[in-house]
């Protein structure tokens, strides 16, 4: 699907999307839980829907409505095949669930994520008593033998995702479990697995995101649970407003973990006008300037940081670009091609992206098959001299469908 976005100045107010960070882990914990359990605010986003299928798969009976999801848990897989579409923190985090069944079950997965590696999985599971195959680090990974705890050793520097996946299933393991974790990134993450465990009554010992201590033989208590705003996709809105007009935001909390909401930094930063109210998010353009910003643990705010910048007079320089390689592309060379191609200047010298601000052009792109791509390139187009064209532009549905149309709201010429 191509998208055809227009220099376009916008104003208005929108409501955040529902983090899909926090609605796999809550779908997991409820998978987990014995009764029924309530999602309310869900997102329904692909990565979201994924979750829900894998955990029908395991056994949970998924009920969506409008407003909410309803789950009654229990683990008895009634197929022995998962696909996790193209969600990394999926695959991730429900390998190792998975492994409690002790039965044979293969996990799969579909598009970028076919191409990601698993290997740090392997090893983990291996050191917790599971057997563990994969194809040559790559998907599918097969488990069999059961989760039974103790010691593993594990890295964190590529993602935390797979540590989430290890602190939602060892608290059912038969022994107590010590985790020691080299190097962790994107820790706030971590936070957030820790919040909803402690919503299903399920208690983990951080100590200092070294080593994490598990309980084994604990149970999960199906409970009613509200996933909260999305930081990472309301970025998008907030940059958009910075570039080309004004933006409230509501139903993101200022005091979230979710790592992403590092984003206001960034925004005041470059000189962009930004209010925070209560669960509501002012931001307006101003005489923006160049800005220095570490997303070591955000990168996920790379590509509508890079968007802005090209509006910022002067040079912008962001740090931790090293952790762009494995995204749903390899996301810095997706953004130095694409903007290139608008008429942007931006180049990576070893951890960090520099960007000069730059007249865009408008032009083709191609989202590369990346939600976040295809997000940064349609804000980038706010204020360009022509319209930006977007191929592949249908993959912001891997998490915020509402994206195009939530642009449409706030004044977007988008057709």
């Amino acid at each position: 699907m191509k998208k055809y976005v227009y220099p376009s100045e916008i104003s208005g107010t929108i409501a955040a999307p529902s983090s899909k960070s926090v609605m796999q882990r809550a779908i997991a914990a409820s998978l987990l839980a014995e009764g029924e359990s309530r999602i309310t605010n869900p997102s329904f986003c692909d990565d979201s829907l994924a979750a829900m299928r894998v955990a029908e798969g395991l056994g949970a009976a998924v009920e969506k409505k409008s407003d909410s999801v309803i789950i009654r848990g229990g683990i008895n897989p009634v197929t022995d095949t998962l696909n996790c579409g193209e969600s990394g923190l999926c695959i991730r985090m429900f390998t190792p669930i998975a492994a409690l069944t002790g039965k044979r079950m293969v996990l799969t997965g579909e598009g970028s994520l076919t191409s990601r590696p698993v290997s740090g999985i392997e090893g983990a599971l291996g050191q917790l008593g599971v057997s563990v195959k994969s194809n040559n680090t790559l998907l599918p990974i097969e488990v069999s033998s059961i989760l039974k705890g103790g010691t593993a050793a594990i890295d964190g520097s590529m993602s935390s995702q797979f540590l989430t996946g290890l602190l939602m299933a060892l608290p059912l393991a038969e022994k107590d479990s010590v985790i020691k974790v080299d190097n962790l990134k994107s820790r706030e993450y971590i936070d957030i697995t820790i919040d909803v465990l402690k919503k299903f009554g399920i208690r983990v010992d951080n100590h200092g995101y070294n080593e994490f201590k598990i309980p084994g033989r604990q149970k999960y208590t199906s409970t009613d649970i509200a996933v909260e705003g999305d930081w990472s996709g309301a970025a998008f809105l907030l940059c958009a407003g910075a570039i080309a007009g004004s933006v409230s935001v509501t139903g993101l909390n200022s005091e979230s973990c979710q790592p992403d909401r590092a984003v206001i930094t960034a925004l005041r930063k470059c000189g962009a006008g930004v209010t925070v109210e209560k669960n509501v998010i002012h931001v307006k353009s101003g005489s923006l300037r160049g800005f220095e910003f570490d997303a070591t643990e955000c990168p996920d705010l790379f590509p509508p940081l890079a968007a802005l910048a090209f509006y910022c007079k002067g040079e912008t320089v962001i740090w931790g670009a090293g952790r762009l390689k494995h995204k749903e592309s390899d996301r810095g060379a997706a953004i130095i091609s694409e903007f290139k191609k608008i008429g942007g200047t931006v180049k990576i010298d070893k951890d960090c992206m520099i960007i000069r601000g730059s007249s865009l052009t408008g032009g083709l792109t191609d989202s590369h098959g990346d939600h976040r791509m295809a997000m940064a390139c349609a804000i980038a187009a706010m204020g360009s001299s022509d319209a930006v064209e977007i191929d592949h532009a249908e993959c912001i549905n891997k998490s915020y469908n509402e994206f195009y149309d939530d642009m449409i709201k706030l004044g977007a010429e988008i057709k």
